[in-house]
């Protein structure tokens, strides 16, 4: 359904939107805002839902999607940055997976959020990683990767 899919798009699009301004508030303050604002209020416990600080439940499908998938696309595209080409067509389950057991490597990326996302979702791991990857691809050339 097309107003469904409008959630998914905007609660992708602003689930981040105050980080730079208010860091150490975020996301409560952004989902404050976006509440003032008369966003609908699945948007707004998707926004809040993806910082584990806040407390706040992640009950919806949404809410649980936004959370494993923010880090995680984070994850990858810093995959694709220290490949040759600076691609995600070179970045696979595999390039992933090594990464993630260097703890150096976006160390302020909490590995434990990555696995506990898809744990979330009740997908495997591995496939987690997989439809993350699929969905940046989708987008690459707007990533400019």
């Amino acid at each position: 359904a097309e107003p469904e899919l409008d959630l998914w798009r905007m609660a992708g699009l602003l689930h981040d939107f105050d980080y730079e301004r208010f860091p150490d508030t975020h996301p409560i303050r952004g989902a404050e805002e976006l509440r003032r604002l008369g966003y609908p209020e699945p948007i707004v416990e998707a926004v809040l839902g993806h910082g584990d600080h806040t407390g706040m439940p992640r009950t919806t499908d949404l809410a649980r999607t936004v959370y494993a998938c923010d880090e995680m696309s984070g994850f990858v595209i810093a995959v694709a940055y220290v490949r040759p080409n600076r691609s995600l067509d070179e970045v696979d389950l595999r390039a992933v997976t090594k990464k993630m057991k260097d703890k150096g490597f976006a160390r302020q990326v909490p590995r434990d959020q990555l696995t506990k996302g898809a744990e979330e979702l009740g997908v495997p791991f591995e496939e987690h990683i997989t439809n993350v990857i699929e969905g940046l691809t989708t987008v690459r050339r707007d990533l400019g990767l």
